[in-house]
C-alpha cells in the first residue's frame, strides 16, 4: 500500500506528464526578426486584434493573426507606394 505522500505524488506526476505532452508536442515557433517600422506596427496590431476579430470560419488564432498582419502590411505598403500629390505638373 502506498503512503499518503506517495499517493499525492502519483496524480501530480501523471498530470505533469500530460501537460508536458501537450506543451512539448508542438515545437515553439520563433518569430522572424522585425524588418521595418511598418512590420513592427502590423505585428502589434495583429496581437491586439487577434482575440476580438470575427471568426465565422472557425480559424485558429495563428491564422487570424496572419490575416490581420497581411492586411495591415498591404495597407501600409499601398500608402507608402502612392505617388506624391503635386498640384502642378511640369511640362
Amino acid at each position: 500500500m502506498l503512503s499518503i505522500q506517495a499517493r499525492t505524488r502519483v496524480p501530480a506526476l501523471v498530470s505533469a506528464t500530460i501537460v508536458a505532452a501537450f506543451l512539448g508536442g508542438e515545437p515553439a515557433r520563433a518569430e522572424p526578426p522585425i524588418r521595418s517600422p511598418e512590420d513592427a506596427a502590423c505585428r502589434n496590431e495583429a496581437r491586439a486584434k487577434v482575440f476580438s476579430a470575427p471568426n465565422p470560419n472557425g480559424l485558429e488564432l495563428e491564422d487570424i493573426g496572419r490575416q490581420i498582419y497581411f492586411a495591415c502590411m498591404a495597407r501600409t505598403t499601398q500608402a507608402t507606394a502612392r505617388p506624391p500629390n503635386h498640384p502642378h505638373r511640369q511640362r
